[in-house]
């Protein structure tokens, strides 16, 4: 797609290894996913903003 193949892609995994170090990494990769995943809800959920008029609520002309 890109062209990229497996040496490109293992040269920009150790590059991302050099500036974040390996400790970094699980943590990067949790904030990824939480990102994703709260992405991918709020695209599939429906908007909860209700506009509707409350029909018990009256209204007191003044």
């Amino acid at each position: 797609m890109f062209g990229i193949g497996m040496p490109e892609l293992l040269i920009i995994l150790v590059i991302i290894l050099i500036i974040f170090g390996a400790g970094k990494l699980p943590e990067i990769g949790g904030a990824i996913g939480k990102g994703i995943k709260n992405f991918k809800k709020a695209t599939n959920e429906q908007d909860e903003l209700d506009v509707s008029p409350d029909p018990n609520k009256k209204i007191e002309p003044k």
